[in-house]
């Protein structure tokens, strides 16, 4: 009876695995919507079939719970410490039920704490105030080298072998590291490409490493821009700008995932194409890193850094990743030394003749802090009982449910709208209209915008209210977020949200960006999400 009741669970778990799981190189196949000349289907169809089956409508609350019932990675919430609604410092609890799980939307900034991590902290407490100096070589994270245990999980998550990666540092002043390396100016190959709205952090390396060689930003940055009235930058437009000016290009330095945006760079291709005019290719992973699937070794990617607070929950400020393709294991590349990066088995023989560690540990300075370690570990755990592919496979179905929703309550383009030009040049390139038809066609508009006067909110106010989504339409060409603008002042909203207990976060000048990170949200929690929306944009409508 044990091994029948056994056998029917795993089947009902292999196929709720295959519902959710996407199809084969996935990212791939739904290029220009055909693969081997047949159809790849958007995710949102597939949420579309399993509806209809189960006779829902992608607008109930019980299409949520019943996708929330057949998802295979559901269990790994529960690894986490989910704040409620009472816990949260601006939460109004009059709008609210305290004892409700919040809505956290803000993995793309900092993920949540896993449940281990207090545990495995209070381990290393114990040992620094029973053993002292002895634990740096014993206990399950000894202190002089806990990092390097970390080095093969963490080479999954980027697809990279264990001896290409390091955990050290903060992500900049690994990109430092990696640039003083990389970025060797001769008079006719000076120049590095970034994007012109890289994150501030990149902006600031990039520029003061050129400026430490004795060049100026001015002529020796290339700062590639979307086309005038996009928001997105065109895969044919950064392969252009290589092809026009890679001769005079040394280093390729770009985000893996824009942060403003959301949107995911091509990195396969543009790293070839960089490495076919000679120039070295790297990448920021701050938001791409556990949000898509990686192969950095694979994709001969020549280095590259991340931070490990965002999508892998180790906490603010924790150390960050840093890659080293294989083939650079023995560069002679100058670069920063320091005793951690000298080879551990004679490292304390103190005769300061040099001998480099293996691969990316050779860029280690110092010795690595003992007491960020737990979190670390407690996170890579989690990490441990799935895979990437799995992850992105629901990510894809959660953030294309979130998409539905918004569109179908708030996808109706104001004319009027101040930043017209920029919706009309999304349009153009097939962005967002063709899941507002498909949502129309199913009459789902009217039958949400009665449940909105239901709720007593004021449904003259809901005409003229309409949420712009700036990410990539193409699932592909997107994580988990989707970048919101609006036509009320997004301060309103952004406040409104926060009364109710939706984390999320607001980026200047106009955006509020919202990722359900896929270990831990759920299709609830975007259900909810989008309710509380609904309300946050009345209020802030009748405050404009």
């Amino acid at each position: 009876m044990i091994n029948i009741i056994h056998s029917k669970n795993m089947a009902q778990t292999a196929i709720k695995r295959q519902m959710f799981q996407s199809d084969s190189d996935y990212s791939k196949k739904i290029k220009n919507g055909v693969s081997n000349g047949n159809t790849t289907h958007h995710p949102l169809e597939r949420l579309k079939v399993i509806a209809q089956e189960q006779g829902l409508d992608l607008t109930d609350r019980r299409f949520a719970e019943y996708m929330d019932s057949i998802d295979p990675i559901r269990h790994l919430r529960e690894d986490f410490c989910y704040p409620k609604m009472k816990d949260l410092p601006k939460t109004d609890l009059q709008l609210v039920d305290p004892e409700e799980d919040c809505v956290y939307f803000c993995g793309n900034s900092l993920g949540l704490c896993p449940k281990k991590f207090k545990e495995y902290m209070l381990l290393e407490v114990n040992k620094w105030e029973k053993t002292g100096v002895e634990g740096h070589t014993s206990g399950d994270l000894p202190w002089a080298w806990f990092d390097e245990d970390f080095c093969e999980d963490m080479g999954k998550i980027v697809g990279a072998k264990k001896e290409e990666v390091a955990v050290m540092n903060g992500l900049t002043v690994n990109l430092h590291l990696q640039l003083i390396s990389f970025y060797r100016p001769t008079p006719t190959r000076y120049k590095i490409m970034i994007e012109s709205k890289a994150f501030p952090s990149d902006h600031y390396a990039v520029e003061s490493q050129i400026e430490f060689h004795g060049y100026d930003p001015k002529t020796a940055m290339i700062e590639i821009e979307p086309r005038k009235g996009e928001l997105l930058l065109r895969a044919e437009d950064i392969l252009a700008k290589i092809e026009e000016e890679g001769d005079s290009i040394a280093v390729i330095c770009l985000s893996g995932t824009q942060y403003y945006t959301g949107q995911v760079f091509d990195i396969p291709t543009i790293t070839e194409a960089g490495h076919k005019k000679g120039c070295y290719v790297g990448w920021d992973l701050a938001h791409a890193a556990g949000n898509v699937e990686l192969k950095l070794n694979e994709w001969g990617v020549d280095f590259a850094c991340w931070c490990t607070y965002k999508y892998l929950n180790s906490g603010a400020g924790c150390m960050a990743g840093f890659f080293l393709h294989e083939k650079h294991k023995n560069n002679n590349f100058p670069k920063l030394k320091g005793w951690w990066g000298h080879k551990l088995d004679t490292r304390f023989k103190m005769d300061n003749k040099w001998s480099a560690d293996t691969g990316a540990l050779q860029y280690r300075i110092s010795n690595a802090p003992g007491f960020l370690g737990p979190s670390i570990k407690a996170s890579l755990e989690i990490f441990n009982k799935t895979s990437m592919k799995e992850i992105r496979a629901k990510s894809l179905l959660l953030t294309s449910y979130l998409e539905a929703l918004i569109l179908n309550k708030y996808g109706q383009p104001n004319e009027q709208q101040e930043n017209g030009e920029v919706k009309g040049k999304v349009k153009e390139n097939g962005q967002n209209g063709e899941v507002k038809e498909k949502v129309k066609e199913n009459g789902q508009n009217g039958e949400v915008k009665e449940k909105v006067k239901e709720n007593g909110q004021n449904g003259e106010d809901w005409k003229h209210v309409h949420v712009d989504i700036l990410s990539p339409s193409d699932p592909t060409q997107r994580g988990a977020q989707l970048s919101l603008s609006f036509s009320v002042p997004i301060l309103h909203v952004f406040e409104e949200l926060t009364k109710r207990g939706v984390v999320c976060d607001e980026r200047k000048p106009n955006v509020i960006r919202v990722a359900p990170a896929p270990l831990y949200c759920s299709f609830l929690d975007v259900y909810r999400g989008v309710n509380y929306l609904d309300q946050s944009v009345q209020s802030a409508a009748r405050i404009s």
